[in-house]
């Protein structure tokens, strides 16, 4: 049997056990195509079965449409049958009895309803108890609800930031079967590779029990419980009304976050916002953006045009899911959006500043974003932790009261989500603003003031995509067998190989210089691109004038910028 009648074959046989007839008949019309030779059909089915969907510590992840290595019901069902037993397993080796408490949230994307749908019909069949929230909600409403209700576990079914034609699937642990300082995070080794076992473990689709009802349909007390928690972390509204003076323009990017940001806010006493009408609603094809990431070219350029126009004092855009929280201000008469790092260390600041800490308070963030959090933590007397990059790292560690990691995802509240949440960054966004501006000041006066008590630290990002993958993994063995002497006009002062473990933190596939004159540089493969990626940061001492460091440190981050992508080949 040639290598296309073995697809053909695994394709015939998937379509016969897909549940979902517009799949069934997409996948059918594929087979007929290839099997009458157009190579369009015979490529985008290879692609289709070249193996399953992995699921990993994100979950699962990609493009919609048929096939074992697509998003579609079929493999949302076999992973729901895959973690209904792990959690079954989990229960019973603690010798708990009784079901598994599961909440389950979706997005507005194509299919999340039917996936939630599908989650909560295996499990209720396997003998669970399934709760699914009332809407389609924000993620950090999901990860609220996984602590708040006390569930075993938590399924968003959303693709956070990506492209239309993706979904994912995203698993939270905690109550009874997680109860460390991950309780309600997202999932790390070895819970994805045990569920993964068990997923694999599922023959077909046929052999899924599900139920026709049964599950909790939950009504909307915990997004009230949600908003309300959240506004209370800015406290009661001023007396003097001065909130409702800020002018706040906000955009979801047509995702599910918009009408949750404006009721938080107004709860908290912020009543003067305007959110982007083009993009208010949820829709999935995302018509005003090519790329549904406020971190991308233009996406947020119809938030910034209506900043001009209602003369705006902040801007705040949310990713679809609302995980994230981009800010942008006017600074020196031009709007800009701030980096992640900016606004992590403005946060940080704003958390340690408040103090009232406990004993052991740390302060976290991702090993590739600022070192300037460190530098917060200790003017304030509090630890300091570096962890691997994304918030199923940064959500656990012990003792957190704020984290963040540089692709604009902050968690301000680790006590009511365990993971990065773009509602609440909002609110307290909103409070600094509206503080900065009764004491006639504004972020860019905040921003100058970090730069003075810290110095100027730049980052910046580098990039090499590659269309053949395996030239990865080559190209980090020639940087860690022979990585540079000096960047920038410095001497490498430090070269670590991070697949040997760095800082305390698990090994990770990655490799660490840093200079004489204090810049530092991470170089690690994408875990969802064909990328290899650089981190970049200049540290630049504070002098009388900001602006001056800043100067130099643009020009040091331009010669360390050029260094990089002459070692990566861009």
């Amino acid at each position: 049997m040639s290598a296309l009648e073995g697809t053909l074959a695994a394709a015939r046989a998937w379509a016969e056990d897909d549940p979902d007839q517009r799949t069934r008949e997409e996948l059918e019309a594929l087979i007929v195509a290839a099997e009458a030779g157009y190579e369009d059909a015979v490529g985008e089915l290879e692609d289709a079965f070249r193996g399953m969907l992995q699921f990993g510590t994100a979950g699962l992840r990609g493009r919609l449409g048929a096939g074992p290595h697509r998003m579609n019901r079929a493999v949302v069902i076999r992973a729901a049958a895959g973690l209904a037993r792990y959690l079954t397993d989990s229960l019973k080796a603690a010798g708990i009895e009784g079901p598994a408490r599961v909440a389950i949230g979706y997005d507005a994307r194509h299919g999340s309803h039917a996936f939630a749908l599908d989650t909560a019909a295996v499990m209720t069949a396997a003998g669970h108890h399934a709760m699914v929230l009332p809407s389609a909600l924000p993620t950090p409403v999901l990860a609220y609800a996984t602590r708040a209700l006390e569930a075993d576990a938590g399924v968003m079914v959303t693709a956070s930031h990506n492209p239309p034609q993706d979904n994912g699937y995203k698993v939270y642990l905690g109550g009874r079967v997680v109860s460390d300082e991950g309780q309600g995070a997202q999932i790390v080794p070895p819970h994805d590779a045990e569920i993964a076992a068990r997923i694999a473990a599922v023959e077909n689709v046929a052999s899924v029990p599900r139920a026709d009802d049964g599950w909790e349909d939950l009504d909307m007390t915990v997004l009230a419980r949600y908003v309300s928690e959240v506004a209370g972390l800015v406290g009661m509204p001023p007396a003097d009304g001065s909130r409702g003076d800020v002018r706040i323009v906000l955009t979801p990017l047509h995702g599910v976050g918009g009408s949750t940001v404006e009721a938080t806010l107004a709860t908290a006493g912020f009543t003067d916002t305007h959110t982007v009408a083009q993009q208010a609603a949820p829709d999935p094809e995302f018509p005003t953006v090519d790329f549904p990431n406020p971190e991308e070219p233009g996406a947020i350029d119809l938030s910034l045009a209506l900043a001009e126009e209602v003369g705006a004092d902040v801007v705040i855009a949310n990713d679809p899911d609302a995980d994230r929280c981009a800010v942008a201000t006017e600074i020196d008469g031009r709007w800009q959006m701030l980096h992640g790092d900016v606004v992590g260390a403005l946060l940080g600041e704003r958390v340690a500043s408040r103090g009232g800490h406990p004993d052991g308070a740390v302060l976290a963030n991702s090993i590739v974003s600022s070192q300037m959090l460190g530098r917060i933590a200790e003017a304030h007397g509090l630890t300091h932790a570096y962890t691997l990059t994304g918030f199923k790292w940064i959500g656990r560690e012990p003792g957190l009261v704020f984290g963040y990691e540089e692709a604009l995802g902050y968690c301000v509240a680790p006590d009511l989500v365990r993971d990065k949440d773009g509602v609440s960054a909002a609110a307290l966004v909103a409070e600094y603003v509206a503080e900065l501006k009764a004491a006639g000041r504004t972020l860019a006066d905040a921003i100058d003031d970090l730069a003075r008590d810290y110095g100027v630290h730049l980052t910046r990002q580098v990039s090499a995509r590659f269309t053949d993958i395996a030239e990865i993994p080559a190209l980090m063995e020639r940087l860690l067998a022979s990585p540079p002497d000096a960047l920038a006009g410095s001497p490498v002062t430090s070269t670590d190989d991070m697949n040997a473990g760095f800082r305390g933190l698990p090994p990770t596939n990655g490799l660490h210089l840093a200079t004489e004159s204090g810049a530092r540089v991470i170089i690690r493969p994408s875990g969802t691109e064909p990328k290899i990626k650089a981190y970049l940061e200049v540290v630049e001492p504070a002098s009388a004038s900001v602006q001056d460091s800043r100067e130099r440190a643009e020009d040091a981050m331009d010669a360390l910028e050029a260094d990089v992508r002459s070692l990566l080949g861009v």
